[in-house]
């Protein structure tokens, strides 16, 4: 039963006893049972990762009306393994003038930067790998080392159109990530911390997506530009400049970027369903007890919050650079800045009164920033509708 309760421990103290049992140190010990740890997460995301490739697959086939893989395996499931043989045998390649140490250590870190997610990332009430005080901190930094080999991949590549790519990829990431770390500050105003244990812990009660849905909408905005994916996939515009910074690229260095932008897209899914959808605490009623339970309830909500980044990248067209930087410094940001001082105000204001109240003066608080928000838009497009309707001028000859 205490296995159950946690499978950590009892993991834990049986590899301590085995090894010391052997004749190790007990500090020996534990380093080598914290890097099986280690691996063992590292190796649990990779079959996760491999997972996605075939729910990614399907999802499409399923959008474009087709069946998607359906030969290796029952329901295709076993169609990854061969597209991984075939990418470790494809022949590897570097283009002539290319910088080859940047160039092999680009993928290798835009991988590494999602594994590096999952260090911060609670699985479970007593399952997680460093209960950081700055964890949101901690999550921003992380996930600019994929930005970061994004532009090594392009500049290293010696090709124009890799380097546009990442060029883009630099004016979208330094745009998106400033409304992205103002929505991640109402969970911290909210919880009162920047642990994602603490603010887990600190929705046992009401949902943070009750108390501001506009912060979950614009961390979710904000993420699927953090990634790259449609319809805010500039970087990689297939249409413009053919793939973009990974053009260059062939064989595993290919599956390492493709692999970690799912993994990517799973990981901020489970991020979202721990900072405003209570973590391990649902579906199932028995999260906090059970460690197990709290994993499915965790994962569940990845995959339902991947699910939505897929729909999104399947429904929406690509939108203009233009128009998304100016989507982004006109609107997505003054509306986070705005909605998190609107919150700080009303957290300030409420959070010593009754627990209904509190609760229901946040979610007004939230209508009112949505409903100002949709008139000024309103206003804004019935000026530019009559300036565009207006009669032209004559021109004197």
């Amino acid at each position: 039963m205490e296995f159950w309760v946690d499978p950590i421990k009892v993991i834990f103290e049986w590899l301590m006893l085995t090894l010391t049992g052997w004749g190790l140190s007990g500090e020996l010990a534990v380093v080598i049972v914290d890097l099986l740890g280690i691996i063992a997460l590292i190796m649990g995301a990779m079959l996760l990762d491999i997972m996605l490739v075939w729910v990614e697959r399907k999802v499409v086939a399923r959008f474009q009306g087709r069946l998607g893989p359906n030969r290796v395996g029952p329901w295709g499931l076993f169609q990854p393994f061969p597209d991984i043989i075939k990418l470790i045998i494809k022949e590897d390649t570097t283009p002539v003038g290319a910088d080859k140490l940047v160039f092999n250590l680009a993928p290798i870190l835009s991988l590494a930067s999602v594994i590096f997610l999952w260090a911060v990332l609670p699985l479970a009430s007593t399952i997680v790998g460093v209960d950081l005080n700055v964890g949101l901190l901690y999550l921003v930094a992380a996930g600019a080392i994929g930005t970061l080999s994004i532009i090594m991949a392009g500049w290293s590549s010696n090709n124009k159109y890799a380097l546009l790519g990442a060029y883009r990829m630099v004016a979208n990431m330094v745009s998106y990530e400033i409304p992205m770390v103002v929505a991640l500050l109402i969970p911290t105003v909210l919880s009162g911390t920047m642990s994602l244990k603490g603010i887990t812990l600190a929705q046992s009660n009401v949902w943070f997506v009750v108390l501001s849905p506009l912060g979950a909408l614009l961390f979710l905005i904000a993420a699927i530009a953090e990634l790259g994916r449609s319809p805010f996939d500039l970087n990689e515009g297939e249409s413009e400049i053919v793939s973009g910074f990974h053009i260059e690229y062939s064989g595993m260095k290919f599956g390492l970027f493709y692999a970690g932008e799912l993994l990517h897209a799973f990981t901020f899914g489970a991020f979202i369903g721990v900072m405003f959808f209570g973590g391990w605490q649902w579906p199932l009623p028995w999260g906090e007890k059970y460690a197990l339970v709290g994993i499915f309830n965790v994962l569940a909500k990845g995959m339902f919050f991947y699910w939505v980044i897929m729909w999104i990248k399947y429904t929406v067209p690509r939108i203009r650079i233009d128009h998304m930087l100016a989507f982004n410094w006109k609107f997505l940001t003054p509306l986070a800045f705005v909605l998190l001082m609107v919150t700080a105000i009303v957290h300030a204001l409420f959070m010593n009164m009754a627990p209904w109240l509190y609760t229901l003066a946040m979610f007004l608080a939230n209508v009112l920033v949505g409903w100002v928000t949709l008139e000024i838009l309103r206003s804004n497009a019935r000026k530019q509708r009559v300036a565009v309707e207006a009669p032209q001028p004559v021109a004197q000859h």
